[in-house]
């Protein structure tokens, strides 16, 4: 997917993922009196438009002419200028998700004192770079974000990259309707089912009484009719196009390497609503970053990550053929892939699609015969995270009956279907590469529940929605623990924008520090943090309905006293 082409007015002050494809309006102009310091700068363009997808042509929000948006490429320690223009005929805003910078550049309307930039005017953003790693920028509008305004940012370490490559890529993956999304959440207001074209029905009923028997077959059907839920739940949204850098299944982005060479995967999950199972059949990956933070190296065969996420991961294709970048939704309800190849025009296999996993009671927080939600969570979550940790998947849920011979069918949220003697990520596995500059036991814990009325497809947080939510406040320099109790039956990526959570995971100084957690459903998860980041900062889920429905709140961090 193209938009107009780029212009430069300073060599090689602009960088694109290599043979990433993509193009756009986007152009430097270095020397304007007010900001004659600045190492960067940029004009930056929001526009309507018309994207293609597949041959399909839809309407679509750029930023710099193209979906997604060009790659910002900086480097640590750089201070960047970007002036933002609105060319929409509605507010708009720049986010700069997972930056380190003063609040007013957060780009979040309502919070800092950062006001939306209106129709025909421009916006100044100015920061330094405080960090390096994998980023991404997206409108914090009106669910712009889902009609197309999102993009990558790489930033290079000040000093030597401690991860060696002799290719570099970033890997957009997002979701894409032809839907208007005003109307998508006024469907989901409607019916929360709506796009649940995956009920469960009676062929489904006698395939789990051959598997289950009659009496455990129909008790679950009970349970979950009693709660008026559906164990199929796994989405809000279905029908979607999944994408690779805008480019849809038949599009098939290709990246380029010669036999022999290590390939490093920038991959960031911009999607509104999805989360997805990532593989590259046939080639094991190396995770080596998280959400933008050097973590050890693990070498695994598959990851599930949560909008917002970011993996990088090391692959080393030694053979010269193509291979498969696939990424299922969890619902299982279509595929975004790309090709990684020696050469152009080449294609891999489409792997065998995985089995859509139903929820379980486990899932709600309970177990069968208990009441109320939540009531199974424990801090065990945290540690196992979202990825199904010690859970051996040949013999996990209702696969454990599984007669001889006949396909295992995956149980629970965290059950990617993933084969026997496949690593699947886990949360537990990753291990900061440096420790924690502060480590500090937290002098107190916040509990953030995780609430909701999914018949009326409202969403809240300690069961009060944006607007009428009593905010959080700390002081600056406080060690915190936050912890989430999901009292719902969906996860839910939550985003404290502004600064780093540690993820309590069992590793102790070296716990990973993320701008992005995913919480499963009836689980608890614990994070810790130092409130160094003075402002009123937006704390919300990622799942772009559930914030507009109401899943946000403000972490207010009060000013360091003189």
């Amino acid at each position: 997917m193209t938009g107009r082409g780029f212009t430069f007015s300073r060599r090689r002050a602009l960088q694109l993922a290599g043979a990433a494809g993509i193009a756009g309006t986007f152009s430097i102009h270095p020397g304007r009196r007010s900001f004659a310091t600045a190492a960067r700068e940029y004009e930056l363009e929001i526009t309507a438009g018309r994207i293609t997808v597949d041959g399909i042509s839809s309407k679509a929000i750029m930023m710099g002419g193209s979906v997604p948006a060009p790659t910002l490429r900086w480097r640590e320690g750089e201070e960047v200028v970007i002036h933002a223009t609105n060319r929409l005929d509605v507010p708009t805003s720049i986010h700069w998700h997972g930056l380190l910078l003063e609040g007013v550049m957060d780009g979040a309307p309502g919070f800092n004192g950062f006001v939306a930039i209106r129709p025909g005017e421009t916006y100044t953003y100015r920061f330094k770079l405080r960090q390096s790693g994998t980023y991404w920028y997206h409108s914090h509008s009106a669910m712009q974000e889902q009609q197309g305004m999102y993009g990558a940012i790489v930033i290079e370490p000040a000093g030597r990259e401690p991860v060696k490559a002799d290719r570099d890529y970033v890997v957009v993956l997002s979701d894409h309707t032809q839907e208007d999304p005003r109307r998508v959440l006024g469907n989901l207001k409607i019916d929360p089912g709506y796009y649940n074209y995956q009920k469960r029905t009676l062929v489904d009923f006698f395939r789990d009484v051959s598997r289950e028997g009659f009496w455990n077959a129909l008790t679950d059907r009970l349970h979950w009719a009693e709660m008026r839920m559906d164990p199929t739940d796994l989405a809000d949204v279905t029908g979607y196009t999944f994408l690779v850098n805008g480019r849809g299944p038949k599009d098939n982005w290709t990246a380029l390497f010669e036999p022999g060479q290590r390939v490093r995967l920038r991959f960031i999950n911009a999607s509104a609503m999805t989360f997805f199972d990532v593989r590259i059949p046939g080639l094991p990956m190396t995770v080596v970053a998280a959400d933008g933070q050097n973590v050890q190296p693990i070498r695994v065969d598959e990851f599930r990550f949560g909008v917002g996420e970011t993996y990088d991961v090391v692959v080393l294709p030694r053979e010269d053929k193509a291979f498969t970048i696939f990424a299922e939704p969890i619902d299982r309800s279509g595929y975004a892939r790309a090709t990684l190849a020696p050469r152009a025009g080449m294609e891999g296999p489409i792997p065998e699609r995985r089995p859509r996993t139903i929820l379980s009671m486990a899932d709600m927080g309970m177990d069968h015969g208990e009441s109320g939600h939540g009531g199974a969570a424990d801090h065990g979550a945290a540690h196992a995270g979202h990825h199904g940790a010690g859970m051996d998947h040949g013999a996990a849920g209702h696969g454990a009956s599984t007669p001889v011979g006949r396909p295992r069918r995956p149980f629970g949220w965290a059950d990617a279907a993933t084969p026997p003697g496949m690593k699947a990520l886990a949360y537990a596995d990753l291990r900061a590469a440096t420790r924690n500059p502060d480590d500090r036991e937290p002098t107190h814990e916040i509990e953030v529940r995780l609430t909701g009325i999914m018949e009326r497809y409202m969403w809240s947080l300690n069961g009060r929605p944006f607007g009428k939510e009593e905010p959080i406040r700390v002081r600056y320099g406080d060690r915190v623990r936050i912890k989430f109790v999901n009292t719902t039956m969906m996860a839910h990526p939550m985003h404290l924008h502004g600064m780093f959570v540690e993820l309590e995971n069992g590793q102790g100084d070296r716990k990973p520090r993320k701008h992005v957690v995913v919480v499963p459903p009836g689980r608890t998860v614990s994070v810790v943090l130092t409130a160094n980041e003075p402002g009123e900062w937006p704390f919300h889920c990622h799942l772009l309905y559930h914030m507009e429905a109401g899943m946000m709140t403000r972490f207010v961090v009060e000013p360091k006293l003189a």
